[in-house]
This record gives C-alpha cells, structure tokens and sequence, in this order.
C-alpha cells in the first residue's frame, strides 16, 4: 500500500510539512503504518509524497532524484521507509546522507515491558558519526595501477610492506567531523537528561585516527562538566553491553562502530523491530527504522512497524510536537506491554499462528492512543 499524499490536521492547527518516502521491499506498507499512526495523535501533518528507490530507477535514472532531496531540504523533516541500492549504484542511503549534511545518527535503544529480553533494564542511545571512518567510499582495488601506485607510495614512506595482491580502503577520520558529532551527542544528552557519554574507540592501534576522534570527545567533556564521560575499546565495549547494557546511557562512535553497535544493542531489546533511528544534519533530519527492507515480508501484510512509528514519535518531538510523540511512544508501549497484537518477530516462533499483522499492529497501536 502506497501512503497518499495528503494534509491530517485539527481545524486551526498548523500542519508541519513532512517528506514522506515510502521505501523499498515492505517499506510502503511499513510507512503507511505509521503515518496513521502519527495522524492519530491529532498532530497538524501535512505529506509531502516522494517515492525513491527501486521503483523509481527506470523512469528517472536514479534511486535518488534531485527533486527528493530537494523536497526534504525545503520541509527540513522527512520519514524514510528503507531504500534498496540497485546494482551498479553507490549505497542510496550513504549517498543520501552525504548530499544532505547528515552528519549523526542518533538510535535509541529501549527495552520496553512485555519484549522477551534477557535483560531486565536496557535504555541507551547510540550516536553515530556518518560521514567519514571506514565509510569514506575511498578504495582501490586489487591489481589496479592506482593500487600499486599506493602501495609504494605506503612503503616508500613508512617502512611497511603492504603486499601487491590486496584491496586497500581509506579511513579516514578529521577532526572537524569528531568535534561536531561530539558536540552534539553531548548535546543531545544535555537535552534529554541523560547522565553520562560513553566514547567507543579504538585508539590504543589506530592512534591518528581513532585517537583523534576519542581525543575531540574529551575536549567536548570537559566543555560540558554536567555530564560523565567514559571511555571504552570497541572491544571491550561491545563485551560489557552483552554482560551489563544497564551501566551505559548515552554511546559516541565513529561510522563503522556504531553501524555495528546499533544493531548489537537492537538485539539487546529485542529485535531490529524495534530499532528507530534519526539521520540529522544543521538544516534537515531524516526518520527512518533502522532495519532493512525486509523484502521478504513485502506485500504480506507481516513486518512489524513499531521501529518506523518509534521514529515517527521522535520526528514528532523534533518537530515540537512532544505530546504526541510520548503518547505515540506510550501507545506502542501499551501493545507490547499487552503481548496480544505482536507480529512475527515478537512472538516465540516465526511462524506462530497467534502473530499480528502489519495492519493489524497499526490499529492496536490507534486504539491505545485513544485511551491516552
């Protein structure tokens, strides 16, 4: 089901014009999900339609048209079902955030009464730095005269071989790009009462360059003495959120970690369906799940939306709309709490005939908000 492109807004309420992508794979039907669901607040939205993707490739050249980006530029806000990269194209999603400014991903990770977890407390954030790390898109391949070119370059000026048969991949870290997603996981911690950030890193190896960024995230600690700041090995880290995730509150980490951190901590609360996210730049922020496309799922009426309407009720708070996005959070919290309308995911086994659908999901989710 493709979302329509309309206005849902109390008489005398000033609509906020979002940019509505519907996505790959079961995107569409995910979104759809969740724009009822935020509607049902009784927020003052207005969807501006932007499909992307695969559908879009064969007309327009691109998984991405200018006119998308350009829309999400002028609205400042967008919800993004995810997007499939066709072959032969760079990553949309990359390609997006890089013509965007999106330079942080901020992905909360809760765990909410009635998930099946091995925990009893789990209530993180991960903020991830994404623009540059091992994400840079600067490789060379293996056999490639630019290739050879580099690794002489490599030996001649350090000393160290690096042998001829291999690839290489440029990571890259600046200062810059540290010190700004510092600054705002330090801020984003300030502003939702958060106690401490804790810096990921590897800089005990990579000295210059996870060095560099763990380095930044001091500067910025000691800016902000309100807070606590740790340290950790990305090793290390990883072990001790698997052993005790209630001792971390607020994670700082470079491109490569937090993509895998995120999903780590996903696990830890019971599942990628219930991961949201949030992709922010200075002038505009995207909302998406943090899942895939979940293609398998597509066109039957199973993924779980939870994840798109947790980021639905952060888009709402970003929009100034705090109400509705806690009674959005509250309303999803009740179905789960509840245990009876949960999709496949949620349930003890995959194929459980007792799983709610994805249209099913939204509607427990409209009548708790009904009661709030």
């Amino acid at each position: 089901m493709v979302p329509r492109p309309s206005s849902h807004q109390n008489p005398g309420v000033a609509a906020h014009r979002i940019t509505l992508i519907p996505g790959d794979g079961a995107g569409p039907e995910l979104v759809d999900a969740a724009r009822v669901a935020m509607e049902a607040t009784g927020a003052g939205l207005e969807w501006d339609l932007q499909p992307a993707g695969l559908s879009v490739v064969e007309g327009e050249g691109t998984p991405m048209p200018p006119r998308v980006l350009e829309s999400i530029r002028g609205n400042g806000v967008a919800l993004k079902g995810p997007l499939a990269t066709p072959t032969g194209f760079r990553s949309v999603n990359v390609g997006m955030r890089a013509a965007l400014g999106l330079y942080a991903a901020v992905r909360p990770c809760r765990l909410y009464p009635g998930v099946p977890a091995r925990y009893e407390r789990v209530d993180l954030v991960v903020v991830r730095e994404l623009t540059e790390g091992s994400y840079t898109g600067i490789e060379f391949e293996q056999g490639a005269a630019q290739t050879a070119e580099l690794i002489a370059f490599i030996e001649r000026t350090t000393g160290k071989r690096v042998r001829e048969d291999s690839g290489l991949s440029i990571k890259a870290i600046s200062e810059h790009a540290s010190r700004r997603v510092a600054r705002f996981a330090f801020g984003y911690a300030t502003a939702n009462g958060r106690r401490t950030v804790t810096a990921g890193h590897k800089a005990n190896i990579m000295k210059f360059s996870d060095g560099l960024f763990l380095e930044t995230g001091r500067d910025e600690a000691r800016a902000h003495p309100q807070l606590g700041f740790e340290e950790r090995i990305i090793d290390n880290l990883a072990m001790q959120l698997v052993q005790r995730p209630d001792a971390f509150d607020v994670l700082l980490l470079p491109n490569l970690y937090g993509d895998i951190v995120s999903d780590l901590c996903a696990g830890l609360i019971g599942g990628l369906g219930l991961a949201p996210g949030m992709n922010v730049g200075d002038g505009c922020a995207v909302f998406e799940a943090t899942h895939g496309t979940v293609s398998r799922s597509r066109g039957l009426n199973r993924a779980n939306p939870m994840a798109l309407m947790l980021s639905g009720a952060m888009l709402l708070r970003h929009v100034g709309e705090t109400d509705a996005g806690d009674r959005l959070e509250a309303a999803v919290a009740r179905v789960l709490a509840e245990g009876k309308r949960l999709t496949y995911d949620l349930r003890p086994a995959p194929e459980d005939p007792e799983a709610a659908g994805t249209t099913e999901v939204r509607d427990a989710v409209v009548e708790a908000l009904g009661s709030l």
